[in-house]
């Protein structure tokens, strides 16, 4: 087992470069959602401090430290920090377990991802330098023009709990590379890798204000964040609920948004497949990984009729050799969901559920051998319809609800039968086939005989009720960047519009 006695750092809000108790000088608990206990606590911000933030950004953006750097000094910076998240790996990777509760294995792979991410940015940083100022031909001799790539200015990052370092990297790191400076506020039920990562800046020199961290509730520090006249963007990531207020907030100023809210996603598991346990170990993974919390987890599973009963025999036997413990032990690959709320809500979408008429294939309880934590077994529930609320809402748990279909046009019907459309799956080895669910899937994200690789170069995001605009690769970049059109007139004779009064 991992160190379970790693010290939880004592930190305040990470303003202007430096750390600054709260106005109010409220503080929230830290639970550990494998033990119950709480561990430490976190600064809670107010409007009060969101606005000590926003003028640490923005003067920070008038500043030439921060304000006039190249996209090449910018990249420097990220790599600093890319390095010391790398020499920080084993500490970040335990913290985010202990606050979270997500396996260390899968903490540990959050902190690679969380470098690759900055160092992935700084390369694009330092490639916006050549694209910074752009020609444009026009069909005139009369005028030349470029159009000018900058910063879109001060933004708000408001970030999940699920994966608290790696989501707010997502956000962070290219806000950074684009020259804005961030106001990131993570979830409260989850800061405390979001808090270190001030410390890291700290230590590497980022100019004060380019990044300030602020914790606290969504009310009390992200609804101000939202609203404030001096922001000039949001980007969140969270629920619907949450994203619809923080839409409302922003439109109240005509301040841009980008929203990466749930998801529903289904996985289509065709006859044809050569290996039943390559499909199963993908279905598990798509909805079992992060004990399902995954805002793209491929938690409907839908499967051919006449290899129903045999895929779902493997699957059991997958499903029922996953590791349920504490998540700093060995070889766990399933470990509590994040809060008390979070276990109850799961638990009850599995209640109503089995009210309903499904049934509870296997899971669908605590694990016996656990008598403390918020432990949810691994859930399959067959006998669903499409009008049972578990087949329609988000439940962000470990809970796959299961379906069968005869027709490709039966499955594409009920793969899109969703509000939502961020992610979707099809398993088949017949490749017109599946370009054909590609182009039918209402989704901005498929897999094909996988579910869920994420990578820094692609897209992410999706349609819908799962909001708009994207995460990474290079879309991630465009959205902290203001597109400037520049047009001169070059001719030496007059514009001729107006009479002239010299020839009256």
């Amino acid at each position: 087992m991992a160190n379970r006695n790693v010290p939880i750092p004592r930190r305040q809000l990470y303003i202007g470069g430096e750390w600054r108790e709260p106005v109010k000088k409220n503080r929230i608990p830290i639970i550990n959602p494998a033990t119950e206990e709480i561990i430490g606590d976190i600064p809670a911000a107010t409007a009060e401090d969101v606005d000590i933030a926003v003028e640490a950004a923005r003067k920070a953006i008038a500043r030439d430290d921060w304000g006039s750097t190249t996209g090449a000094q910018r990249a420097k910076y990220l790599r600093a920090i890319a390095a010391k998240v790398l020499e920080k790996k084993s500490v970040l990777a335990t913290l985010e377990s202990l606050d979270s509760g997500k396996t260390l294995y899968e903490s540990a792979a959050d902190m690679d991802d969380v470098a690759g991410c900055f160092e992935y940015y700084a390369g694009l940083a330092e490639a916006l330098d050549s694209r910074r100022k752009t020609p444009v031909n026009l069909n005139s001799d009369s005028y030349k023009s470029y159009v000018l790539r900058e910063p879109l200015g001060v933004v708000g990052l408001i970030t999940p709990w699920n994966y608290p370092l790696l989501m707010a990297i997502w956000k962070v790191a290219p806000a950074l590379a684009a020259g804005c400076a961030a106001i990131l506020k993570p979830s409260e039920l989850a800061s405390i890798t979001c808090l270190e990562l001030g410390e890291i800046c700290r230590e590497i020199g980022l100019p004060s204000g380019a990044l300030n961290i602020l914790t606290g509730l969504g009310p009390e520090a992200g609804g101000p964040l939202a609203s404030h006249p001096h922001v000039d963007k949001i980007s969140f990531t969270g629920s619907g609920p949450t994203g619809s207020k923080i839409m409302t907030a922003a439109a109240q100023l005509v301040k841009p948004v980008s929203l990466e809210l749930g998801g529903k996603s289904p996985i289509v598991v065709f006859d044809d497949i050569d290996n039943l346990d390559i499909a199963a170990e993908w279905t598990l993974f798509g909805i079992f990984a992060n004990t399902g919390q995954v805002c793209s987890a491929t938690s409907r599973l839908i499967v051919q009729e006449n290899i129903a009963s045999a895929f779902m025999d493997r699957l059991l036997k997958w499903t029922k050799n996953i590791k349920i413990s504490d998540p700093l032990e060995e070889d766990c690959k399933l470990g509590p969901v994040v809060s008390a709320g979070q276990y109850e809500k799961v638990l009850k979408f599995i209640s109503n559920a089995k009210s309903e008429g499904a049934t509870i294939l296997c899971g669908g309880e605590r694990p016996q051998q656990l008598k403390k934590g918020y432990y949810v077994q691994p859930t399959i529930i067959t006998d669903v319809n499409t009008s049972m609320e578990i087949w329609k809402e988000e439940v962000f748990g470990p809970v796959l609800c299961v379906k069968t279909f005869k027709t490709e046009e039966e499955a594409i019907e009920l793969a899109n039968d969703t509000k939502y459309g961020l992610g979707a799956a099809v398993m088949s080895k017949d490749v017109k086939r599946c370009e054909r669910f590609t182009k039918a899937f209402q989704t901005g994200i498929i897999w094909i005989n996988c579910s869920q690789p994420t990578f820094n170069e692609l897209p992410w995001g999706g349609k819908k009720r799962s909001g708009f605009g994207r995460d990474l690769g290079e879309w991630g970049l465009e959205n902290f960047l203001n597109i400037k059109q520049v047009t001169e007139y070059t001719s030496a004779e007059p514009l001729a519009f107006y009479k002239s009064p010299s020839k009256n």
